[in-house]
C-alpha cells in the first residue's frame, strides 16, 4: 500500500486495523524457542513483504516493542514493564482454561493442568472429553508424583522435590508402574532433555497421557499441561503425534503468563 493509499485508508478508519494485524504477526513470530530473529527470518515467518517488514520493525524498535542487537531483533525489554501491569491480580486459570478447551477439541481427549502440592500432584483445571469412555479426572483430584506423564514433568523441573519424593518407596498402581528409583531418575532426566513426557498404563491400566511444562517469568515451573485418555484411542504412536501440539500450547500458556524457558 502506498503512502497516499495509507492516508486515504486511515481517513476511512481501516489502516490502523491492517497495521495492527501486521504488527501482531511480527510479534507472534518471536517464540520461546526462537526469541531472536533477523529481518529475513521475520519476513519468512510472517509472509509480509520485505519493505513492509523493514518499515514496521524500525517503528517497533523506536517505540520499544522490539530491541535490536546488531542485525537481530527480540521482544523489547519495555514490554516487560507493560506485562507487569497485566499480570497484577492476574487469574492464571483465565489463561489455562481456554487452552484446555482448545486441546480437548483438537484431540478429542481430556485436557488438564496439574501442580505439585507437597509430594502429590493436584489437578487444578480440566476440560473433559465428550467421549463416553473416558479417564475420570476432576479439579482437586490427587495422584502420586511418580506415576503418569504430568508427575514426571513436575519432577523433571523440580530436582529438590524429585529427590525428596525418591527418598521413599515408590507406589505401584499397575503392572507398568515404575517402582525402581534409579530407573525413575533416568526417566526424569530424559523428560527434562525431551521437554515432555509420555506414559502408558503407569497409573491406570489401559490409559495414556502426555504432558509438557509451563513456566513463569522467573523460569520456574508453574505446572504440567496434560492430555490423557484411554490407550484404545491414545496408543503410544498417537501420543507421539500430539507432542508438538501439546508443547506449542504449553508455550502458549507460558507466554500468556509472561513466562520464559529455563536457560
Amino acid at each position: 500500500m502506498s503512502g497516499k493509499e495509507e492516508q486515504k485508508a486511515s481517513a476511512s478508519g481501516h489502516t490502523p486495523l491492517l497495521v495492527l494485524g501486521k504488527i501482531t504477526e511480527i510479534l507472534n513470530a518471536f517464540t520461546l524457542k526462537q526469541p531472536v530473529l533477523t529481518l529475513r527470518e521475520i519476513q519468512q515467518a510472517t509472509g509480509i513483504p520485505t519493505s513492509t517488514v523493514q518499515r514496521l520493525v524500525t517503528n517497533l524498535v523506536a517505540n520499544g516493542f522490539l530491541d535490536r542487537v546488531e542485525d537481530r531483533f527480540r521482544i523489547g525489554v519495555r514490554m516487560a514493564f507493560w506485562a507487569a501491569a497485566a499480570a497484577k491480580d492476574f487469574d492464571e486459570l483465565a489463561v489455562i482454561n481456554p487452552v484446555l478447551k482448545d486441546l480437548r477439541d483438537l484431540t478429542g481427549e481430556t485436557a488438564c493442568f496439574f501442580r505439585a502440592e507437597g509430594e502429590v500432584r493436584v489437578c487444578i483445571a480440566v476440560a473433559e472429553t465428550h467421549h463416553i469412555l473416558r479417564r475420570e479426572v476432576s479439579v482437586g483430584r490427587i495422584a502420586p508424583l511418580t506415576v503418569g506423564a504430568s508427575g514426571r514433568v513436575l519432577l523433571a523441573w523440580q530436582p529438590k522435590l524429585a529427590e525428596q519424593v525418591l527418598s521413599h518407596e515408590l507406589p505401584q498402581l499397575t503392572e507398568s508402574t515404575v517402582t525402581d528409583r534409579d530407573t525413575m531418575r533416568t526417566l526424569i532426566k530424559q523428560t527434562h532433555a525431551d521437554g515432555y513426557a509420555i506414559t502408558v498404563g503407569e497409573r491406570v491400566d489401559g490409559a495414556s497421557g502426555i504432558a509438557a511444562p509451563v513456566f513463569d517469568s522467573a523460569a520456574d515451573l508453574v505446572g504440567a499441561l496434560t492430555v490423557q485418555g484411554p490407550t484404545l484411542r491414545m496408543p503410544y504412536e498417537t501420543c507421539v503425534e500430539w507432542v508438538e501440539l501439546l508443547v506449542e500450547n504449553a508455550e502458549r500458556i507460558t507466554r500468556a503468563l509472561g513466562g520464559r524457558l529455563p536457560d
